[in-house]
């Protein structure tokens, strides 16, 4: 039997479990408690990629571990979640990262960040560059910058050769990129990912002279740090995964539905939707409205007899994916200090890990007294055939290339492997365009909304976004 919409109440269901939908749902009840609201989830869990795992004294992310706050999406649901008790921020004392140079660990000049130094004297001595490359770089005070229908869309990768040219690219650019992306830089749109530099070059002329402009702005103190703006990122002390609780706790009861893939969706001539559910249970379920926040090659199948034109262009955004191998250690094991919070590895380089997080070293308490946690991050879209090895190979590699790099004695005493295939849209040149066709199809339909990290913004906070601006939409909260 169908499970109908009760009378005078609209029903809204949420497809997806992830922090996506779970802000949705959320967003949804805030602004609209009268409304029936189901989220339907696949897994017999919540949360998506969010999973903390707590285990021998370590704490451990399975997936992101914190959450940008230069953005107040995330910030703002966590107050509202009584939440603010809860954040940490990155251990002061060790804001800097690595990248790897030659088969050598080497500091990331301070005030470098992603695409943009804002300090000189830092890259005059860095030994990541050579002379040529330094050169090079500094010419990039005097690049002139392209007009707006020249830089439509261009790849990251010819924007910052076009900027500092293929030193600076090679061993900085594009490393911490693909820490970032778990992507290839050649392929991403700049300005789907990175509009900000964009911007610094069309208001300034360059992007050297837009940082040192940034730079001359701060209050006096504040550190510029190195690789990522660490000053602005927070995690959650027990987890992540309490995020996707605290949320649960809010919603009604009976809103949740675990364990129930949505197998198909219909619309009939009333407008109404259908959707079958597989599982223990198969059923179908009836909604006046519906937000599907899965990924988007998911959600190509539930919309494939909706809109085959709108199927097609969802599956036309490529994801990749990676494995994460988290790490136990004695301190006494690992000769290096571990001054930071890890390290990002060039493509040159020719090895086969993308990044190493010290974890423990980031935030305080993520192993027990005497003991690091490291994570390892493996695939990626140039090296996507790596996620699908066994264990022991993955094993293997993250800890053949750790003790490498940190001259690591013995072996860990603790071991986490996870993966995650597919799960980090790329967004390649072209992306934006691509979007503004599905959100235009989408919103022909009527009665549906596509939330998520595929569309215009990965993170946390860019997923949490996406699901409250669907509720609002349904809502009609200006």
């Amino acid at each position: 039997m169908p499970e109908l919409s009760e009378p005078n109440r609209p029903h809204v269901v949420v497809i997806g479990g992830g922090i996506t939908g779970l802000a949705a749902a959320h967003r949804l009840v805030e602004l609209d408690p009268k409304q029936k609201i189901t989220l339907l989830e696949a897994a017999d869990r919540l949360g998506g990629v969010l999973e903390t795992v707590k285990q021998d004294g370590f704490t451990l992310e399975r997936s992101a571990d914190n959450f940008i706050t230069n953005v107040p999406w995330a910030l703002d649901l966590c107050r509202r979640l009584g939440m603010q008790e809860d954040l940490m921020p990155t251990n002061a004392a060790f804001r800097q990262a690595f990248v790897v140079c030659r088969g050598r660990l080497e500091k990331i000049p301070q005030g470098f960040m992603i695409m943009a130094p804002s300090r000189i004297g830092p890259m005059l001595t860095t030994p990541i560059l050579g002379l040529l490359g330094k050169l090079r770089m500094a010419c990039e005070y005097f690049v002139p910058s392209r007009d707006a229908g020249e830089r439509e869309d261009e790849s990251l990768a010819a924007f910052a050769i076009r900027r500092f040219g293929r030193q600076t690219y090679e061993r900085l650019i594009q490393p911490l990129v693909g820490g970032i992306y778990t992507a290839d830089p050649r392929q991403l749109s700049v300005r789907a990912t990175l509009p900000r530099f964009l911007d610094m070059e069309r208001q300034h002329g360059s992007l050297i002279r837009a940082a040192l402009s940034e730079a001359s702005a701060k209050k006096p103190g504040e550190s510029a740090g190195s690789g990522a703006r660490y000053t602005m990122f927070v995690t959650v002390r027990g987890g992540l995964c309490e995020l996707a609780t605290r949320i649960v706790d809010r919603l009604p009861e009976g809103t949740v539905q675990l364990s129930s893939p949505v197998k198909k969706m219909t619309r009939d001539g009333a407008g109404t939707w259908r959707l079958n559910i597989g599982g223990v249970r198969p059923r179908e379920v009836s909604a006046d409205t519906v937000i599907v926040a899965t990924p988007a090659h998911r959600a190509t199948h539930l919309l494939r007899d909706v809109d085959s034109q709108l199927a097609d262009d969802l599956a036309n955004i490529p994801h990749a994916g990676c494995a994460v191998v988290s790490l136990g250690y004695r301190r006494e094991q690992i000769d290096h200090p571990l001054d930071g919070f890890g390290f990002v590895v060039p493509s040159i380089e020719k090895r086969q890990i993308l990044s190493g997080s010290f974890s423990s070293i980031k935030y305080p308490g993520r192993a027990p007294e005497g003991h690091e946690l490291i994570r390892v991050f493996i695939g990626g879209a140039c090296q996507e055939e790596l996620v699908s090895l066994g264990d022991d190979r993955l094993r293997s590699i993250a800890t053949g290339e750790l003790a490498d790099l940190l001259t690591i004695t013995g072996e860990p005493s603790f071991c986490n492997i996870a993966r995650w295939p597919g799960v980090m849209p790329q967004y390649h040149v072209g992306h934006i365009a691509l979007v503004e066709r599905i959100e235009a199809r989408a919103a022909a339909l009527g009665g549906l909304h596509l939330a998520g990290n595929a569309y215009r913004g990965v993170g946390i906070p860019n997923c949490i976004h996406s699901g409250e601006q669907a509720a609002e939409r349904i809502c009609s909260v200006d």
